[in-house]
């Protein structure tokens, strides 16, 4: 066995060493003791077209052992590299995850960057059943960067050992603390410091994204310098998520997702997504939230005004809208949009439909825009990790991990009482680095991650509005789903990092 042991690094409760080396098998979690683990570095060297450029590269998986203050380790975490080959360590890095929290890397790396994607319709139909071919990715961005993609602990191929107690890991600030370790030492690994470095995710990822950002950027020794934060379907400030009673700001944000739905399906007229979306901003943020926030003082001219444009901009009549008072969750608009078909519409992507057992009632059996991709996913990470990249393990790949979720500690020391919002660690990270930018991802048909959500997040004080790009696709959540929007996003990331 040949082992590289790189710098131990004592970082708040833990020390994280990683090690590095052959192993003939990996082993479940709960046969696992101390003295076990021989964390596996798989690595083989490809080529492909990138961007229109060939480039050869080096793929490796490779696993990192989290250590405790008394040497025990606490926690395996994997990381999938493309490194170009010879090593160039003027290279950009991105640092990439995907999230949940819970999720393994797959989707953005078998659906977006990697060097490889799995091929499922691009029209919002259903992947159907294997086998789901694996194809050349021209859209990967290794013609300009190398690229990282971490499965944080009870994500992919990553887990805690038998004895470790998950709260020191599944929360928002160990999760971001233990990603930014392994960060730290992968730089170490590779002779990357001085690299330019880039971090992104997608979904919880962009949440994980602010977090780590802070761990990096924020420490008054061995600080990680940002060039760039890439942030993919965002959720920031959490409230917008919530229809808890007397949260209003969970209809507005969500009602310009509504308009765009009812406009692919074509219940509204408007001469485009573009042109509805605009048109339900600026309702949204004007008369709908000030009718909203006068709660039984509005007045029955102005109710019944707000009633008729909003039944225009979503498509549902008059009387469900009053029936609601005004107030639709999004669970309802997925089962009540399309109702006369006897269909519903998709939470990660309201392009998607499905039928479900009856149609009486209020909400879906499931979102179609999962059920839809989920299959040829799971089947292409294992198949590229285990077949092609040669990683051993009998462990199953968690592409949405429960544990990580039963788990989680959503506290930020913000304040009793508060809700969660990440948006001020970008702000604050981008002031203490004036060359920091932000690109923020958004589909129209995302309801997961609103996209007026993340406007409103990344609009507000304390973040320099000149280094934030936004770029908006004409699909969901997995915007890159969409033939054309893959490319888009591609061309559009490729572009931010060359502006450097």
């Amino acid at each position: 066995m040949i082992v590289r042991t790189l710098a131990a690094l004592v970082l708040g409760t833990f020390l994280m060493v990683p090690h590095a080396a052959i192993a003939q098998a990996g082993k479940p979690a709960a046969s696992e003791k101390a003295g076990d683990i021989e964390p596996q570095v798989r690595t083989r060297t490809m080529t492909g077209t990138f961007g229109g450029q060939r480039v050869s590269y080096r793929a490796t998986m490779t696993e990192t052992v989290l250590e405790s203050d008394d040497g025990k380790p606490e926690a395996v975490i994997v990381t999938t590299s493309y490194v170009k080959d010879p090593r160039d360590a003027s290279r950009p890095v991105f640092f990439l995850f995907n999230g949940g929290p819970g999720s393994g890397s797959v989707w953005l790396q078998m659906g977006a960057f990697g060097p490889k994607r799995v091929a499922i319709p691009s029209d919002a139909r259903d992947d159907g059943a294997p086998p789901y071919p694996l194809l050349d990715n021209p859209d990967s961005l290794l013609d300009v960067a190398d690229l990282v993609f971490i499965d944080p602990p009870g994500t992919g191929f990553s887990y805690l050992t038998r004895d470790t107690n998950p709260k020191k890991y599944y929360g928002l600030e160990q999760d971001a603390e233990a990603v930014a370790k392994v960060i730290r030492l992968w730089l170490n690994d590779n002779g990357r410091w001085n690299s330019p470095k880039y971090l992104g995710g997608e979904s919880y990822g962009t949440t994980r994204t602010a977090m780590v950002a802070r761990e990096l950027e924020g420490g008054t020794y061995n600080d990680v310098g940002l060039n760039g934060l890439i942030l993919i379907s965002t959720i920031l400030d959490f409230a917008g998520r919530e229809p808890t009673p007397g949260n209003e700001m969970a209809y507005v944000v969500t009602l310009p997702n509504m308009a765009a739905a009812a406009y692919y399906h074509g219940k509204v007229q408007a001469p485009s997504v573009e042109a509805i979306v605009e048109e339900a901003r600026q309702f949204a943020i004007g008369p709908f939230a000030s009718a909203l926030l006068k709660g039984q003082d509005l007045p029955d001219a102005e109710r019944a005004a707000v009633r008729a444009e909003l039944a225009r901009l979503t498509g549902l009549s008059e009387r469900y809208l009053d029936q609601a008072d005004l107030r639709v969750t999004s669970q309802r608009f997925y089962k009540e949009l399309l109702r006369d078909r006897g269909l519903t519409i998709g939470r990660l992507d309201a392009r998607y439909t499905g039928r479900d057992f009856d149609n009486a009632g209020e909400t879906p059996d499931n979102d179609p825009s999962f059920y839809g991709i989920d299959a040829g996913y799971t089947a292409a990470i294992n198949s590229w990790a285990r077949d092609t990249l040669g990683f051993e393990t009998t462990r199953e790949y968690q592409s949405i991990g429960r544990e990580p979720g039963r788990n989680w500690e959503w506290s930020t020391g913000q304040g009793r009482g508060a809700y969660l919002n990440v948006a001020p660690y970008i702000g604050q990270a981008m002031r203490q680095n004036s060359q920091l930018r932000v690109f923020n991802a958004q589909g129209y048909y995302d309801f997961a991650t609103p996209f007026f959500g993340a406007e409103y997040s990344l609009k507000r004080m304390g973040i320099p509005q000149d280094r934030v790009e936004f770029q908006y696709y004409d699909a969901g959540h997995m915007m890159y789903i969409r033939d054309e929007d893959r490319a888009k996003l591609s061309r559009d990331i490729r572009a931010f990092i060359r502006a450097r």
